[in-house]
């Protein structure tokens, strides 16, 4: 199968194919081929973004969530032309869609020894020891359309954040547009508030929130493996989903 779309900030496109085989799920751009892990990540502005030598691969986090819920840990290699995933319709859902035909293999999840707690000013993450893995996520917007939203799976099964889209704000849109960011995004592939209101429609009720949860199921997939336990996302980022991912990682 072949999946071609634009990237999300380079606007360039690019092709994935998904190719059976044996050993850990791989990324193979060129001839370079590597694990997406926590110690090859090089940026989280907006995204995350992996490296390797010289190369830059953008906007990994969607399809690694994808992965995270078909729980594919082995077995797979992604071969990818471009420097960014497509973002498609800004979810996950094709994604998963995509990685249907391929069997769950990878090693038993992990359990959590102890806490491990990483912050930035009001932002953090928390993983603690627990019988399975469950997720909190929240976020908190001054907008009136978002506000305090909250997700916990379960009850909410992972499988039905991949519809979730990423977002954005209109007012932000030129100042991202300066930093080289966002020259693929559009009305197609992502969810966008104007100032009070939304510029078109959600899917569902907390889709920001909903998507805060799947990112953060993308990142913690470069964590290497699947770990067991209780994890909360409190307004947090790439960036610390990422430093959590690295202190399980080892």
């Amino acid at each position: 199968m072949t999946i071609r779309g634009i990237g999300l900030h380079s606007g360039e496109f690019s092709t994935v194919r998904f190719h059976p085989a044996e050993g850990p799920v791989r990324f193979r751009v060129g001839k370079l081929e590597f694990r997406p892990l926590a110690s090859t990540v090089v940026d989280t502005t907006r995204c995350t973004v992996l490296g390797q030598q010289n190369l830059r691969l953008m906007t990994v986090e969607h399809l690694l969530a994808a992965l995270f819920i078909r729980g594919i840990w082995e077995g797979l290699v992604v071969e990818i032309t471009g420097s960014e995933i497509p973002i498609l319709d800004g979810s996950a859902r094709e994604w998963l869609a995509a990685l249907a035909g391929f069997p769950a293999l990878g090693p038993q999840p992990v359990p959590l020894n102890g806490a491990i707690r990483v912050e930035e000013g009001r932002s953090s993450v928390l993983a603690q020891p627990g019988e399975q893995f469950s997720l909190t996520a929240t976020v908190l917007f001054p907008h009136p359309r978002i506000g305090y939203q909250q997700v916990q799976c379960p009850p909410t099964p992972l499988e039905e954040l991949a519809a979730a889209r990423t977002f954005g704000f209109l007012h932000e849109v030129e100042q991202l547009q300066a930093r080289g960011l966002i020259k693929g995004a559009s009305l197609e592939n992502a969810l966008v508030f104007s100032e009070y209101s939304f510029v078109n429609t959600p899917r569902m009720l907390h889709e920001p929130v909903w998507h805060k949860a799947l990112d953060f199921l993308g990142d913690l997939y470069l964590a290497g493996r699947p770990y067991r336990g209780q994890f909360v996302a409190h307004r947090a980022s790439h960036r610390l989903h990422v430093e959590l991912a690295k202190l399980l990682q080892g």
